[in-house]
């Protein structure tokens, strides 16, 4: 089977491709840098003929409150050119807890992105995973200074990339769900103590203060970005992750 995989040169997007072809598919990367443009739909034509499943591991380019625009704009343009390809599956990687956090615009945007999905009418699946644990150097930064980084308490369930590569490779090739698939870790830290767990392992001399104020994370309530019954918890542990 022929997959196109739109985003296929990113973090996920590289990953998905090399599992789908060395399981005997056909995966095709598709990006800006291969002239496909999915705001304009340049190139898309070319790169959804004769795909029966499209992967789309695209991001905004921001996480403001433009990413809505991004969504929005990109999804119409793929859905429709899914449409004319004839497309049999359509694949989105989402976040875990994503509708459940409406003060933040990236996730309402990501929701969106969701919501053009369920409604498009073609045959589709969303792999929704927890925070990347290759995130979570970004997610200190945000915060930090030379001696301290702020960051409240909100549980996060670290799960490494290639084991959400390896979710979505799966559904990508499987019956569309029509519905949703949960991933995540096998693990859940409160952020103040996975920072203080990162900053040791990485023998950074800084400390960790919590503050409930602080960052992105500061708008989630409870554990909405962790994983409920039914999830497939996937096996990489962060405290052996960040070691290796």
């Amino acid at each position: 089977m022929k997959f196109a995989i739109i985003g296929g040169t990113g973090l996920i997007g590289s990953q998905v491709v090399r599992n789908l072809n060395a399981a005997g598919h056909e995966a095709v990367p598709h990006s800006p840098s291969t002239g496909v443009d999915i705001l304009s739909g340049k190139g898309l034509d070319a790169a959804l003929e004769g795909a029966g499943v499209v992967v789309n591991l695209t991001n905004s380019p921001t996480f403001d409150e433009a990413s809505p625009t991004f969504f929005q704009n990109s999804m119409d343009t793929l859905v429709a050119a899914a449409k004319k390809a004839g497309t049999g599956h359509f694949v989105i990687l989402s976040i875990v807890g994503v509708d459940q956090v409406p003060d933040l615009d990236y996730y309402r945007a990501k929701t969106l992105q969701e919501d053009i999905l369920k409604t498009s009418g073609l045959p589709y699946s969303i792999v929704r995973a927890t925070q990347f644990m290759e995130f979570v150097d970004s997610v200190l930064s945000w915060t930090a200074d030379d001696e301290t980084v702020r960051l409240p308490s909100t549980p996060i369930q670290p799960i490494a990339a290639a084991d959400v590569a390896a979710a979505v490779s799966e559904v990508s090739a499987g019956t569309p769900l029509n519905g949703t698939l949960d991933v995540g870790g096998p693990d859940v830290y409160p952020l103040d103590e996975l920072g203080r767990i990162t900053l040791s392992a990485k023998g950074d001399k800084r400390s960790v203060t919590t503050d409930e104020n602080a960052g992105m994370f500061s708008a989630v309530r409870g554990g909405v970005l962790t994983t409920q019954d039914g999830a497939r918890i996937a096996a990489t542990r962060y405290l052996d992750w960040i070691k290796s």
